[in-house]
């Protein structure tokens, strides 16, 4: 079954990119594609995929794959074989790679991003993929980083709360570290907040878009 997508046309008219952003675990599709009001971005298409399995306590919500009571957010090389996660990164690069023949627009003018599993997701398949960018807000590694050699490495924004009472400060500090161990551009920001979307998340995600624009895609 395809994904369910929510799009957001440019207001230019003529999209020269594409946001793809992935919500979070118990969330869905709706309650990101919040964040197209609030970002200025004119020539860019907004797309809101929806995790393909049903939240097992919100009626509305969905997730990218289930959470074992013991999850702890920090990178297990066995997860990378959790057969939710594979359906779910299965669906979504399959889905990536046809959007230039359905909208023009090539995986090196698209950004992906997520918030929590989302971000998470955004990671587990963004580092395998010729992508402008990647966006990780509030997210986590599910294993240790597979990076496609071939490829060069997209630059990479992270966002994370200090306060964040979900997913630990210390997983998005792995990010980063395992990212720059790679020789990934990071931009690494922590923000006075908890497991959240704040203003100040979107004002860090504009600056990056802006730059993401101008600069080539090769860091």
């Amino acid at each position: 079954m395809p994904l369910k997508v929510v799009s957001v046309a440019a207001r230019s008219g003529q999209p020269q990119g594409i946001l793809v952003m992935l919500h979070g675990w118990g969330a869905n599709a709706q309650d990101v594609a919040a964040l197209a009001t609030y970002l200025d971005l004119p020539d860019y298409l907004f797309l809101f995929p929806e995790a393909p399995f049903p939240h097992p306590y919100s009626p509305e919500g969905r997730m990218w794959y289930g959470l074992p009571n013991d999850y702890s957010f920090f990178s297990r090389p066995e997860f990378r074989q959790q057969p939710e996660l594979q359906k779910s990164r299965l669906e979504l690069m399959d889905w990536l790679r046809s959007l230039e023949q359905t909208t023009g627009i090539p995986l090196s003018r698209t950004v992906l991003g997520g918030f929590s599993q989302g971000g998470a997701m955004t990671l587990d398949i963004g580092l395998q993929m010729p992508l402008a960018a990647l966006l990780v807000l509030s997210g986590y590694l599910h294993a240790p980083l597979e990076v496609n050699s071939a490829e060069p490495i997209p630059p990479v924004l992270i966002v994370h709360g200090r306060q964040d009472a979900v997913v630990p400060l210390r997983a998005a500090q792995q990010v980063r570290e395992s990212l720059m161990q790679v020789g990934a551009y990071v931009e690494y920001h922590e923000q006075e907040m908890g497991h959240e979307i704040q203003p100040i998340v979107l004002s860090r995600m504009q600056s990056f878009m802006e730059e993401v624009k101008v600069r080539p895609n090769n860091y």
